[in-house]
């Protein structure tokens, strides 16, 4: 009997010795062994390795925890809340350093910025109504995305060379107004729109953006206060330049260039983006969601003048 347990045992011993083998090739899955517990599940969870001879021994450690990604694009639909909150988070981790989230494109680059200047000549009576007859757009980055020079749809009278740049010849490449306007508010729709007395160009456009969608550089004390000017005063896009950016615009005799003025709007934006923003959104109240069927996202309505307030359409362009 004894020569018989010896032999069992030697037995037993190999085949646990080609279990192990099996079970390290992954062609057998581990024994489950009577009076072992569920493996914890969370960060003290514990693995079983296999001695040799077949004995198993727990061995614990620290999970390590899922690294926490912060989302960096921004849905076009975003208030001015969410931004500031992006840009609050990112200030917050490292300053834009490489040591926190780095400053990408999606976030501080978003595509729902867009920057819009006109340019106008004079129509009816003595030449003292303001048509457009010029219209640029540029992008977050100061990019062109549109430029085109419009016919009014009066005769012109005056066409204001010395300021807006245009001339007679310039009118043989321009397209009808109701073209451009509907090339523009295309763009324009669902955008933060970044200007210098921008109500000027809005109602060059006939058109009225939402005010939580609107940064007028002409009316920002931050950009005042950054250039040592009266905080309440209007400070002109060429003053600004030159205090804030270091930069000459509307020099010459030739005129404006809308191009040049739209993507100088953008710069002082930017200068003042975080701050700004952060301001707006504690000063702005919360947006309500528009329904499927918001008037608001028609641009025809603003074809009307009964849309236009009262001290717009009484202010001088």
């Amino acid at each position: 009997p004894q020569g018989r347990g010896k032999k069992k045992s030697r037995k037993h011993q190999r085949f646990m010795e080609r279990r192990v083998l099996l079970e390290q090739k992954g062609l057998l899955s581990p024994q489950r062994r009577l009076g072992t517990q569920t493996p914890m599940v969370g960060p003290e969870a514990c693995s079983t390795l296999t001695k040799a001879g077949g004995t198993t021994a727990p061995h614990c450690g620290k999970v390590p925890k899922p690294k926490q990604v912060v989302s960096l694009s921004l849905s076009p639909s975003a208030s001015p809340g969410s931004i500031a909150g992006h840009h609050s988070v990112l200030l917050s981790q490292g300053n834009g350093s490489s040591k926190g989230v780095q400053m990408s494109s999606p976030l501080l680059r978003p595509g729902k910025y867009v920057a819009i200047d006109c340019e106008m000549v004079g129509t009816g009576p003595q030449g003292r109504l303001s048509e457009l007859a010029r219209c640029s757009v540029v992008n977050y980055e100061g990019d062109v995305i549109y430029d085109k020079y419009v016919q009014p749809e009066l005769p012109i009278v005056d066409y204001r060379t010395r300021w807006s740049g245009i001339t007679r010849q310039h009118m043989k490449s321009a397209i009808p107004f109701k073209a451009a306007q509907a090339e523009i508010l295309k763009i324009l729709k669902d955008k933060i729109v970044v200007g210098h007395a921008i109500h000027n160009d809005f109602q060059a456009l006939k058109y009225f953006h939402p005010k939580d969608r609107t940064r007028d550089t002409s009316r920002i004390p931050v950009l005042n206060q950054r250039a040592g000017l009266p905080v309440r005063a209007s400070v002109s896009l060429k003053s600004l330049a030159r205090h804030l950016l270091q930069k000459k615009i509307q020099v010459g005799c030739k005129g404006h260039s809308s191009v040049e003025d739209a993507q100088t709007a953008m710069e002082l934006y930017r200068l003042v983006e975080v701050q700004w923003e952060t301001e707006l959104a504690r000063s702005l109240p919360p947006r309500p969601p528009s329904p499927v069927t918001d008037p608001t996202t028609d641009s025809n309505q603003y074809m009307d003048d009964r849309y236009w307030p009262t001290d717009l359409m009484a202010s001088s362009l």
